[in-house]
């Protein structure tokens, strides 16, 4: 499979540990140490499996280890997994390395070692980093991919034929821990280290310490700088799997050492590894995966404006579908679905769009919210929606914490994976208060949609990571808990049924990957324009700011990769000017949050009046003239139907 000489699916250790004594064989000179040459190098085994893979065709016949295909994976074999690392456990020291009479054998990739332990002077310590992953959060159904039913089969029974060996290899007195064999050299010369350490490996295989809401892998990763893999990351390593569920019935002390410290360590190893499936990775090949990657037989075309625009029109013909026909608000939301952050500075996100649909009440929402939730599902790889209640806010943890008893990091709501779509309904908001850990979440909710950071909390200190997130927000009236970007009111008309075909989908899917993965490239002369343009806006509107600006700019943007455009034009600016002028009329309205300033000239109060019947809702409209026609009896503040707040200053 890798070469008639190697098994590199169902005996990958084979092929480690012979490439090994190859290359140690044949270093020059011969006055070298081999192991010192090695260490955190490849010495052939990661471009020999890269060739299987990726030359050969080998891919697809690695099996994808999940929740549900665990119980008939067998250890010791290749498998992928994708997940998002959830944690970042630190570095791990073992014997890599040794010489068995006058071979060099690695222990590499592997927890145990089939041979006996060596002699302390002949043996050379090596090192490997620790991730958590889980499955991703919020992945839908369509961008999860599971081993094939006949791959199954076929490796099923090859593991069948392997397991009486394995058997008499597991039976082998001789069989040590890799790990453990280094905390029994060194432990009286790093005392504090290895009983830190013993604690440490023991929370990690400790299935407890774990989510105990999905399968988690513990993954090892070796030859790596410490700064290419980053939280919340989604990674697909490929490598070898090891699961010793066998060893929790183990428990013979006549075959331990009678040094009571070794003797510890090694009944924390055998019997804390839970039963309850903690498996491991020893990686080989890692790859970070984008949304391309998650879209099965994705087309090796190259996106061409003729061929985005017809995709685009389709779509957007489908969102309008789904949000009652409303092609306005069908728009903005294909430009919210595209929007990606480019850039960061302390005044500005450059490339983020978060968008407030409004005008949802609880029976629109049953509608058009539920038709909105499962089209973005369909559409994106990762979703999530946060039902905004008072109970919600008060008892949710949205904030990752560290427990510095466990040294873990206990998983929030808003870890999320880079690129996750988030939606906040807030259609089932009722009154009430909010306790201290609401006050909290709010905070840490406003910061996400203005920052694009949430705010980890390590108990004595606080740090704030990056979180590329869409936010999208559904409620009646423009929200007063998070402030988004662009607030466009939905006006359905009609309940259409809201139907794709497969190969629909998978197109929109596609576009979407696509388009957000295009440059945005830029044109002096456009520049120009665009500058005079918004300059111009500034003197006619004063209470425009560089927020609204920096919106129309990325709005231009996105507005031309939607047609797959790489450079803005003349066309897509005043599509924006076209789009913003329409919304704007369309605010008016719709029931929101406004401040009324009552003045005492009759007259005065008259035009003021007119403008009011003229413009705002029905419920806003009827009370705010009341408002004006009865000053002496109104208070400071007067609550309306709705979501719809007037505060009144009298001048």
């Amino acid at each position: 499979m890798g070469g008639p000489q190697y098994d590199l699916l169902m005996n990958p250790l084979g092929a480690v540990r012979q490439t090994f004594e190859k290359a140690v064989a044949s270093s020059q000179p011969s006055d070298v140490d081999p192991t010192a040459v090695y260490r955190g190098k490849d010495w052939g085994i990661v471009d020999l499996l890269n060739q299987y893979l990726f030359d050969q065709g080998g891919l697809a016949q690695v099996p994808i280890l999940d929740a549900s295909s665990q119980k008939w994976m067998q250890p010791n074999t290749l498998v992928r997994f994708r997940g998002m690392v959830q944690d970042m456990l630190g570095n791990e020291f073992y014997i890599g390395a040794f010489k068995d009479g006058g071979t060099w054998r690695t222990n590499k990739f592997m927890d145990f070692s089939p041979f006996s332990a060596p002699p302390v002077s002949q043996t050379t310590l090596w090192e490997r980093h620790l991730f958590l992953c889980i499955p991703v959060p919020g992945q839908n159904s369509w961008a999860i991919e599971s081993t094939p039913y006949p791959l199954k089969r076929s490796i099923s029974n090859e593991m069948t034929c392997h397991h009486g060996e394995k058997r008499r290899r597991d039976d082998d007195p001789n069989r040590i821990c890799v790990i453990s064999i280094f905390f029994y050299f060194f432990f009286n010369m790093q005392k504090d280290f290895g009983s830190a350490s013993r604690h440490r490996i023991a929370e990690i295989n400790d299935g407890s310490s774990f989510p105990t809401s999905s399968f988690s892998c513990l993954v090892k990763v070796y030859d790596m700088p410490e700064s290419q893999l980053k939280l919340n990351e989604v990674v697909e390593f490929i490598g070898i799997y090891t699961f010793e569920p066998e060893l929790i019935a183990s428990n013979n002390k006549e075959d331990v050492d009678d040094d009571m410290m070794m003797f510890d360590f090694m009944d924390d190893v055998t019997t804390h590894l839970p039963p309850s499936k903690v498996p491991r990775i020893h990686c080989l090949v890692s790859r970070k995966l984008s949304t391309s990657d998650l879209i099965l037989n994705s087309p090796a075309i190259e996106p061409l404006p003729n061929i985005m625009r017809g995709i685009r029109d389709s779509l957007v013909s489908y969102l309008s579908c789904t949000l009652g026909n409303d092609v306005l608000a069908a728009q903005c939301l294909l430009l919210h679905l595209l929007s990606k952050l480019r850039t960061k500075s302390d005044v500005a996100s450059v490339g983020r769009l978060s968008l407030n649909l409004t005008g949802f009440t609880q029976e629109t929402a049953s509608i058009f919210g539920s038709q909105l939730h499962n089209v973005i599902k369909t559409l994106v790889p990762y979703s999530h929606t946060i039902p905004l209640t008072i109970e919600y806010l008060n008892t949710a943890t949205l904030q990752p914490k560290k427990d510095n008893q466990t040294g873990r990091l206990v998983m929030g709501v808003l870890q999320l994976a880079i690129g996750t779509h988030l939606t906040f309904d807030e259609t089932f908001m009722q009154s009430g208060t909010l306790n201290s850990k609401g006050v909290d979440n709010v905070l840490l909710l406003k910061h996400l949609m203005e920052h694009q950071t949430v705010e980890y909390d390590f108990q004595f200190y606080k740090l704030e990571m990056a979180a590329e997130v869409q936010c999208l927000i559904i409620s009646e009236a423009k929200s007063n808990i998070l402030p988004a970007d662009l607030v466009v009111p939905v006006c359905p008309s009609a309940v259409t049924p809201v139907t794709a075909s497969e190969e629909q989908l998978h197109a929109w899917r596609w576009y979407l990957a696509t388009v957000r993965s295009l440059p945005h490239l830029t044109d002096t002369s456009i520049c120009e324009m665009l500058q005079n343009e918004m300059v111009d806006a500034m003197r006619k509107d004063r209470s425009l700011g560089c927020a609204d600006l920096s919106r129309w700019l990325t709005m231009a943007q996105l507005m031309a990769s939607s047609f797959g455009e790489k450079i803005l034009s003349v066309e897509h600016w005043q599509m924006v000017k076209e789009i913003e002028r329409l919304r704007k009329e369309s605010c008016l309205l719709m029931p929101f949050v406004f401040d009324v300033a009552v003045v005492f000239d009759p007259e005065l109060r008259e035009e003021i009046s007119s403008t009011v019947k003229n413009c705002f809702h029905r419920s806003a409209r009827l009370l705010v003239v009341s408002i004006l026609e009865n000053l002496d009896s109104v208070s400071d503040t007067a609550e309306l139907d709705g979501n719809v707040c007037c505060s009144v200053l009298k001048i």
